[in-house]
């Protein structure tokens, strides 16, 4: 993907759980950023021209024999650095400075006192709280570097080389419990890189129709819509880019919410006035799944099956060979391990879940976006609200909410379940302010009376979560009495289910969905 002005800030990736969120805050500024493993080549670094790189924070120790390292032609000056915690020690170290393991710990709120007159720090007030997490400290400066941040135990907390624009700080800018942290990253990105801030959602989505019509001329593109907010706003991108060569398809694989497809004709076909073909096929999704409970199994099978469906659909169109989808970019990044050290979480039937034998060419324009800048683009789309604010639904549907097996019978229990718990929320007021809330129904039962009868039926779990872009979140403190009408309503109208439960789980240590 171009980029444009040719603003690029680079961020290697040593592992760090906060990596993510340091792009995402530099994107904030309207300069676009993108991750990559710590093991990126110089020459490719060379090739990309970022304007600055920043190396993020990780678990490791630069005393580790085989610890991350990045190519040591990077940190010699040529690019702008700033090296967050064990990307400051990482510099240091290599520049010939000591780092070495400390005592205690640092990690949580601290208080550092930093050097106003340094560009990075320019107009903060001397004293800062930050986030710190970090084990090493750096005990002595290398050539050229100077001393421009201490923690209030004296510990050298920031460094910096002005004159070849490298900088280190021992804690993270990136997080919110970070005073200033934006405003360092701000400094670092306008003041020290000298980025002027042209990443917009406009200017986005022009970058990308010109770049979909360059790739496939005048051929037809296939397009999954499933009224998510992902694929809606990759849809109508192609549908702005390519006009009738744009054929959207609704898949009914028999694991969606009630009332999906009624939204999607109202909401999209009707609302954009574009065709849409609505295809069924629930027997074959649920075909399979039978017999299966094991969750990365879940979703490759369906992640497969989804590209069956579509290449019979294009062999009945007379052969289609390009394929869109909505591919994001923590999709990317939880589905495939190619950040630095970062562990692959699960397969996005997107990304993870797509067979060997593909026989599309893939056409992704928001993988390299968050749910929020997704969002954005959609705005300058010109989606409506009730549609933007759509809570995200996974792609798999609710064969990952219903954990093991996935047979009609489940899925019908969690189906009307989480009507319930939608319904409840939207009376409440509360839909727009959460991030997801929905229903999880678990493979266990237990023990209940009702009308005097004993009962053995299945426990359901509710989870609502806050959070911006999905990559973390926080759950919701839902009233007291919004709970106790989810929890009656599904007891009472939902036969089969005879427990709720709430889940007080944050990501992490849990992922948002449950499988």
């Amino acid at each position: 993907m171009a980029i444009p002005s040719g603003e690029l800030i680079l961020v290697l990736d040593f592992g760090s759980q906060y990596t993510q969120l340091i792009s995402r805050r530099i994107r904030e500024l309207e300069v676009y950023s993108e991750i990559e493993p710590f093991t990126l080549s110089y020459e490719e670094v060379l090739r990309r021209r970022p304007k600055g790189i920043v190396l993020s924070g990780g678990p490791g120790s630069v005393h580790e024999p085989n610890g991350p390292r990045c190519d040591p032609r990077l940190l010699s000056g040529e690019f702008p650095l700033l090296g967050i915690c064990y990307g400051m020690q990482l510099m240091a170290h290599a520049c010939g400075g000591v780092v070495e393991p400390g005592e205690t710990r640092e990690y949580g709120h601290a208080m550092v006192e930093l050097d106003g007159g340094c560009v990075l720090f320019r107009d903060l007030e001397p004293q800062q709280r930050v986030w710190m997490s970090h084990g090493d400290h750096v005990t002595g400066l290398p050539p050229g570097f100077l001393t421009i941040g201490r923690s209030s135990d004296g510990i050298v907390a920031a460094i910096a080389d002005p004159d070849r624009k490298r900088y280190g700080i021992q804690f993270h800018p990136e997080v919110s419990h970070t005073q200033e942290g934006g405003r360092m990253l701000e400094r670092f990105v306008r003041d020290i890189c000298g980025c002027s801030g042209a990443w917009t959602m406009a200017s986005f989505l022009e970058q990308s129709i010109a770049e979909i019509r360059a790739r496939v001329g005048g051929e037809r593109v296939l397009a999954g819509l499933s009224g998510g907010i992902d694929s809606t706003v990759a849809s109508l991108l192609l549908v702005r880019a390519l006009g009738p060569a744009a054929r959207l398809v609704f898949v009914d694989n028999g694991l969606l919410r009630s009332g999906d497809q009624d939204w999607v004709r109202v909401q999209i076909q009707e609302r954009f006035q574009v065709p849409i073909h609505f295809l069924e096929a629930r027997k074959r999704f649920l075909d399979r799944l039978e017999g299966v409970s094991d969750p990365e199994l879940k979703r490759k099978r369906i992640g497969a099956e989804f590209i069956r469906v579509f290449e019979e659909e294009a062999e009945s169109q007379g052969g289609i060979r390009f394929l869109l989808q909505g591919t994001l970019y923590p999709d990317v990044i939880e589905s495939v391990s190619q950040q630095g050290p970062s562990a692959t979480i699960k397969s996005h039937h997107n990304v993870g879940g797509l067979p060997p034998d593909l026989k599309f060419e893939l056409i992704e324009p928001l993988r390299f976006l968050f749910k929020d800048e997704v969002r954005a683009l959609g705005l300058e789309l010109g989606l409506p609200a009730e549609v933007l604010q759509r809570q995200p639904f996974p792609g798999p549907g609710l064969a990952v909410r219903v954990l093991g097996e996935v047979t009609e019978e489940r899925l019908e229990l969690v189906r009307r379940a989480d009507a319930i718990v939608t319904e409840e929320i939207r009376r409440a007021g509360l839909y727009d302010s959460i991030w997801q809330a929905f229903a999880v129904l678990l493979p266990v039962k237990s023990v209940g009376v009702m009308g005097d009868f004993r009962t053995y039926e299945n426990v359901l779990a509710v989870r609502a979560v806050h959070s911006t872009d999905g990559m973390t979140a926080d759950w919701v403190r839902l009233p007291d009495s919004v709970l106790a009408r989810i929890s009656g309503r599904i007891v009472n109208e939902v036969r089969g289910i005879n427990r709720v439960v709430y889940d007080v789980t944050s990501k992490p240590p849990g992922t948002i969905e449950w499988e």
